[in-house]
């Protein structure tokens, strides 16, 4: 594993001790949800970064508001209008 050295501000470490976990441990975890959520990590990968399997990342991202589903409105609608033809 690597180590990484990151500058914050203090009001940013204050707030991240408020959420009383280990502040690297949740910097990991915001880290991999927003690799997921730009679609830089599969959820596969993503949940075996965090050591989790793969139904608790999906659970934990849904539980944070990262979308599991990143279809456009268009694609979206199409994927109705094909649901419906079946």
């Amino acid at each position: 594993m690597s180590t990484l050295t990151v500058e914050l501000d203090p009001e940013l470490v204050t707030l991240l001790e408020g959420l009383e976990r280990p502040i690297q441990e949740t910097a990991r975890e915001l880290i991999v949800l927003e690799l997921y959520r730009r679609g830089a990590v599969s959820s596969g990968r993503a949940a075996e970064l965090l050591g989790l399997s793969r139904e608790s990342f999906l659970d934990l991202a849904s539980r944070l508001g990262v979308p599991y589903f990143r279809l456009t409105e268009a694609e979206l609608e199409q994927e109705g209008r094909h649901s419906k033809s079946l």
